[in-house]
């Protein structure tokens, strides 16, 4: 029997857990395992969490060094054959899991594939839908762009088997530079549906993260570091130009050709 673990972590996120937690529970099954790893929450958060243990597989609550090393430390408590990783205010659609297994039960050479993508509904912090992101892993154009939805992901087991766990040393694109070891000898497949919500903003939306992605790209990925550098800037008006178009009241996205 397939089984898709999935790990949440989440830190004072009392405004959100709920939401997400309901999109779970629909389709929670024997199919589906649910671990939540909480950093320390003195919001509420751990009053939700325990008020649907009945759906949760595990859960703890300690202070850790930011989502990626919580999402280690799921790895380690993991039974399934699939793990997807999802923040605390990030939803299923209520399709998800069903779609995912039959897209997993159609594939027989599914044992040999290290990820599976899909789509994610982008939304604003008014809960209005803002873009589309996500499409098929693509190889040398991962250096410049995470083209990849990272949440709602199914990660293969035997991902991290071979190339190990996210590094903590990253606390923003953590999940970028794990896929960038493999690089084109990822294995991947891609399912053109819609599974997850995801907002926009936040850290990961950021000068920050630019840098992150650089330093990921040139030293994992072996990104000629002038040729990173310049898709860096690249980016880094790209971001300008969509705030300030944002500001304005328009809403555009520009994706690498």
């Amino acid at each position: 029997m397939i089984v898709i673990s999935i790990v949440i972590a989440t830190y004072n996120a009392r405004q959100n857990i709920q939401n997400c937690l309901e999109s779970l529970i629909l389709q929670k099954n024997e199919k589906v395992e649910l671990i939540i790893i909480d950093g320390g929450s003195t919001d509420g958060t751990l009053d939700i969490i325990r008020d649907n243990t009945n759906v949760i597989n595990y859960w703890i609550s300690e202070p850790d060094n930011g989502i990626y090393e919580a999402w280690n430390k799921g790895i380690t408590q993991c039974h399934g054959d699939w793990i997807m990783f999802l923040g605390a205010d990030d939803r299923l659609f209520p399709d998800a899991i069903a779609s995912y297994l039959d897209f997993i039960n159609s594939d027989k050479s599914i044992d040999q594939i290290d990820l599976i993508s899909s789509r994610v509904q982008m939304i604003d912090s008014m809960g209005n839908p803002i873009r589309i992101k996500g499409w098929s892993f693509q190889w040398p154009l991962f250096l410049k762009e995470m083209t990849v939805a990272h949440v709602g992901a199914l990660h293969s087991r035997k991902l991290f088997e071979k190339y190990g766990l996210f590094d903590t040393s990253y606390k923003i694109v953590g999940d970028y530079e794990l896929l960038l070891r493999p690089g084109a000898q990822l294995k991947s497949r891609y399912l053109d549906k819609l599974t997850a919500i995801m907002s926009e903003g936040g850290v990961s939306d950021s000068v920050k993260s630019i840098r992150e992605h650089y330093r990921a790209a040139s030293s994992t990925g072996k990104y000629p570091k002038v040729k990173s550098l310049s898709n860096a800037i690249i980016v880094y008006l790209k971001f300008k130009l969509k705030h300030f178009a944002r500001l304005l009241g328009f809403n555009i996205y520009m994706r690498k050709p």
